[in-house]
């Protein structure tokens, strides 16, 4: 999760939403990446997106059943589904997202693949201060 802070500060460094996620399989990194929203001019360019693209990518592979994502936020519905497809072994959350998380939709976690295994909480303090300073700071502009 650490390297998913780094990964978030680098967001947040580049006027992105600080979202940060590392992919991890068998102990070893596959995929990091951070929110690009604005750098891509792309509405879906999610850390989780972009990391799960990357790790696609690495094992020229669809599924990840062996892999975990460890993300600064929780998934929006968009990532969450995106999560599901993948049939992601483990997500790994930081900060709940009372605003945009996937929970407000999903509650009971049924958007996740039946198997994903999913851990909450995090770094969660570390995390959310993260993603509320930065919309501290914008508001203030």
């Amino acid at each position: 999760m650490n390297m998913a802070l780094q990964q978030a500060l680098i967001a947040a460094n580049e006027k992105e939403i600080p979202v940060g996620a590392v992919i991890v399989c068998h102990g070893k990194v596959v995929a990091k990446a951070y929110n690009q929203t604005e750098k891509l001019n792309d509405a879906t360019a999610h850390a989780e997106i972009l990391a799960l693209t990357s790790a696609f990518n690495y094992f020229g592979a669809k599924y990840l059943p062996d892999c975990t994502l460890y993300v600064t936020l929780e998934p929006c519905t968009m990532c969450a589904g995106a999560l599901f497809w993948s049939q992601i072994g483990r997500v790994v959350f930081g900060a709940s997202d009372d605003k945009r998380g996937y929970h407000l939709v999903a509650g009971d976690n049924k958007i996740l693949h039946p198997k994903t295994k999913l851990t909450t909480g995090i770094l969660a303090e570390q995390c959310s201060e993260l993603v509320s300073d930065f919309f501290k700071k914008l508001r203030q502009k």
